[in-house]
């Protein structure tokens, strides 16, 4: 089978055209520009095309099908190609479902802990070699690729993103899946872009409830009031199995889990972590794994890749790295470091980097989301707020919205790399949260500024 990638460049998009050349369908691909890692991995697999740009002469009755990353745009010569000659077009998560049709699908969803509670359902299943398919937003040590499709598992996961399926397919990606098994971790407006209002999000949540399968499984976060109240409205014929934050305790910057069998040290921490841990753990029981086996093989869990990332340590002092960038994801995250590090000095910083945090409207939503923090820093690059097409934003409304008079705001790159190489690495925990890199901060050099 002969499968063309528009736009093969992007995280997942990559990712799943390496794992149907693992499959042994036969792969193409373009795009205008492809960054590293996938530009080194496609190359190894010598998927990565010859040249930059679109070329539709790409696209003839030989290509079996196409798939349309989101990157690309509607009017794209190779897509315009496709559509003249009838070559079936999919988005990334259509061909998803059409490749797990007769598994069963387990889909994690939720507007932040998706990856996390991915992760931790595919670190279990890999500790006790039991092969499943996945698709994850997160590199995994241990795992190669970050999607994984064959014929024989009975089992795929895939992680759930509410936003859209393509240029051309604006249905959020979720509503593709059809579970048969799916958690729920909590409902926190996000993509203002797409959905204005809070209702209209809600309303993609819903819609996703009512597609699991007659008779299904859904593993939801009670202590999530609007997630709650989704649960108890729909007329969904499906099983509901709620989970919440389980009991646990920090002793000298270590994380305690209470277990049936004693008290357990796990590497990962905070309220919030603890929560998506809770609900991995049905879904794993779902998927045939008793409970004394998941604390076993949870106990060595590190974190997927960028959430709360340890990205240096010395003298004292710890730098993270998280991809928290939603005000409640923020705050959690804040707080569950402040928990954790209770006698460290404690600087979170912040990059307002998406379209909905760079928002006149929505930064009101960042009330207190940094203020277990001792000190706290907002970069936002004004050439972005620009570029997104939004309304100017001052450093005055960024005080007023995250309601901290201390607040340290920095608008330039330089200006902020330079502050943050002038602190005192002594006994001080950092927290760096962005979804993207601070106008070009390399994270691999802080190493160097706490010697």
């Amino acid at each position: 089978m002969h499968i063309h990638f528009i736009a093969i460049g992007g995280s997942a998009m990559h990712n799943l055209a390496l794992a149907l050349h693992q499959k042994g369908y036969k792969i193409t691909g373009s795009d205008d520009m492809i960054y590293e890692p996938s530009r080194s991995r496609l190359a190894k697999n010598d998927l990565l095309p010859k040249e930059f740009g679109w070329f539709p002469e790409k696209i003839s009755t030989a290509v079996d099908a196409v798939i349309l990353g989101m990157h690309a745009r509607e009017d794209n010569p190779e897509l315009l190609a496709a559509k003249a000659i009838g070559i079936p077009i999919f988005s990334y998560p259509e061909f998803l479902f059409e490749q797990s049709k007769e598994k069963t699908r387990v889909v994690i969803g939720g507007s932040h802990g998706k990856t996390t509670v991915t992760s931790m359902i595919l670190h279990v299943m890999h500790y006790h070699q039991r092969e499943v398919d996945f698709m994850v937003g997160a590199q995994l040590e241990g795992f190669d690729t970050m999607v994984k499709l064959t014929e024989d598992n009975d089992f795929v996961v895939l992680e759930g993103d509410e936003y859209l399926s393509s240029p051309i397919d604006r249905r959020p990606k979720f509503h593709l899946y059809k579970p048969n098994i799916a958690l729920l971790t909590g409902v926190a407006w996000d993509h203002i872009n797409v959905f204005p209002t809070f209702e209209e999000y809600l309303d993609q949540f819903r819609i996703f409830i009512d597609s699991i399968v007659k008779g299904g499984i859904l593993v939801y976060n009670e202590e999530d009031p609007h997630l709650k109240k989704l649960v108890e409205e729909t007329s969904n014929t499906i099983r509901k199995h709620p989970y919440k934050t389980p009991d646990f305790h920090v002793e000298s910057e270590k994380t305690f889990l209470n277990t049936p069998e004693g008290d357990m040290p796990v590497a990962v921490f905070g309220a919030h972590n603890l929560q998506n841990l809770a609900g991995a753990k049905w879904i794993c029981q779902h998927m045939g794994i008793d409970e004394e086996d998941f604390y076993e093989a949870i106990a060595s869990f590190k974190g997927a890749s960028k959430r709360l990332e340890k990205i240096a340590e010395s003298n004292q002092t710890v730098v993270y790295k998280d991809f928290a960038h939603s005000p409640s994801k923020v705050k959690a995250t804040t707080q569950a470091v402040k928990e954790q590090y209770p006698t460290k000095k404690f600087l979170a910083c912040l990059e307002l980097h998406t379209y909905s945090s760079l928002n006149a409207e929505f930064l009101k939503e960042y009330k207190d989301a940094l203020a277990a923090a001792d000190k706290a820093v907002v970069f936002f690059s004004p050439e972005a707020v620009e570029n997104k097409r939004l309304d100017p934003i001052s450093r005055e409304q960024i005080f007023d919205c995250f309601n901290r008079e201390d607040l340290i705001v920095h608008t330039n790159s330089e200006d902020f790399q330079n502050f943050l190489k002038e602190q005192e690495y002594d006994n001080q925990v950092v927290l760096l949260m962005s979804s993207g890199n601070y106008g070009g901060l390399n994270f691999d050099e802080i190493k160097e500024w706490l010697k």
